[in-house]
C-alpha cells in the first residue's frame, strides 16, 4: 500500500503506526506522530492501522540550545 510519510510517497506493508516506526527503526518515545492531520496519543500507536493513501508526519524531538 502507498502512504505519504513527511510529504514523500512510500510503499509500505500494511500494519499499525507502531509497525511502521519499527520498520523505519524509529524509537516511539523520540517522535510525535500525526496521521491525516490528527496527532496520535502514544498509547494509540499500536492500535492505529494505516490505510492506503494515509498521510503520516513524524515530528522528531531535538535537544540543544545554549
Amino acid at each position: 500500500m502507498q502512504v505519504k510519510i513527511n510529504g514523500k510517497a512510500e510503499e509500505i506493508q500494511g500494519g499499525t503506526v507502531l509497525d511502521l516506526l519499527k520498520t523505519k527503526k524509529i524509537e516511539p518515545q523520540m517522535v510525535a506522530v500525526e496521521v491525516n492531520d490528527k496527532m496520535l496519543e502514544r498509547d494509540h500507536l499500536a492500535t492505529t492501522h494505516l490505510n492506503d493513501g494515509d498521510q503520516v508526519e513524524f515530528l522528531f524531538y531535538m535537544g540543544g540550545g545554549l
